[in-house]
């Protein structure tokens, strides 16, 4: 399937990081990479904030304790471990892409030199020359989130070809942002990536919703965290993990046409790499009758605004 091939074999990998662990975390992500590029994939994703996991101990420990001993040596380990593009983290990845001619999306959590130690729930795209082409801060940290990840901008609301298809991503509850998803649709989207932390009960109603609503295809990757993917060193432990056989994030991928019918049902549970084809006259066939940023967009009655400017702290003037 060649770079400007109808059918594209795209690979979804539902795995667990090793939580609060950076180098570890990436050691799996390229062990499902090259598992992806033998399965021919062009393509391959993970879920939301995979490197190095969800903030999963603020709903257990009182989060929002102001002052909280607790909460400070958390976050602080957390932001030790979080990924700094600049520094070259996912150095690693850019080069197995470029090895094996495959692109990659992947959530982490980014801490940018320029804003501080604040954190994002960034959504990577690496293309087949082993590109950083794309970095999207998620808009909206959700409840506790809000607490960890500083909300980010329209900078990465952008899309990226791929073979006939031109795609996009949004994190976890971003997918329910209207507006974000019209700002994906009117610059060609047709194969949109939802990025999650993991579980069902997020993934197989808006699957369905935004292919129907895209009249694209869409792929929810999502990533899985048991208690048993939490290290026995990690910091306060035992204050959030009370069942060693729990599971707090299920999984929950899937793959939907743009007609909503599924290519690949919600799978939970499982740390598997799941791959399918797609194929992008299905695309076209959908939008004889719908087309979003088309025939159905009307923008002489309705327009859209989108600032995409990197926000930044201050702008220097040099002599």
């Amino acid at each position: 399937m060649g770079e400007n091939s109808e059918q594209l074999v795209v690979g979804v990998a539902q795995i667990a990081p090793v939580w609060f662990d950076r180098a570890a975390t990436l050691e799996k992500v390229l062990a499902s990479v090259d598992q992806a590029i033998s399965c021919g994939c062009a393509i391959v994703a993970f879920g939301e904030a995979l490197v190095p996991g969800y903030p999963r101990w603020l709903e257990r420990t009182n989060g929002a304790a102001f002052n909280s001993p607790i909460q400070k040596t958390m976050h602080a380990e957390y932001q030790r471990q979080a990924v700094q593009i600049e520094r070259g983290d996912l150095e690693p990845l850019c080069a197995r892409a470029r090895a094996g001619e495959i692109s990659i999306v992947v959530g982490i959590v980014e801490c940018p030199p320029d804003r501080g130690h604040s954190l994002y729930a960034s959504a990577v795209y690496i293309d087949r020359s082993g590109s950083i082409c794309g970095v999207h801060r998620k808009l909206v940290p959700t409840y506790d989130e809000r607490l960890a990840w500083a909300p980010g901008d329209g900078y990465g609301l952008r899309t990226h070809r791929l073979g006939a298809f031109t795609l996009g991503a949004l994190n976890c509850w971003e997918n329910w942002m209207p507006l974000a998803r019209s700002a994906l649709y009117a610059q060609g989207e047709d194969l949109h990536f939802a990025l999650w932390p993991g579980s069902l009960h997020n993934t197989e109603d808006i699957t369905r919703y935004l292919a129907l609503e895209s009249r694209s295809y869409v792929i929810s990757v999502s990533g899985l965290t048991r208690a048993s993917d939490i290290p026995s060193q990690t910091l306060h432990r035992e204050l959030f993990v009370t069942n060693e056989n729990e599971v707090f994030s299920n999984g929950g991928s899937c793959i939907c046409a743009p007609d909503g019918s599924w290519v690949l049902e919600p799978r939970a549970g499982v740390e598997e790499l799941f791959v399918a084809t797609i194929d992008h006259a299905r695309v076209r066939e959908e939008r004889q009758n719908f087309d979003p940023a088309g025939h159905y967009a009307r923008p002489d009655v309705m327009s859209l605004n989108v600032n995409r400017e990197r926000q930044r702290s201050v702008d220097f003037t040099d002599d």
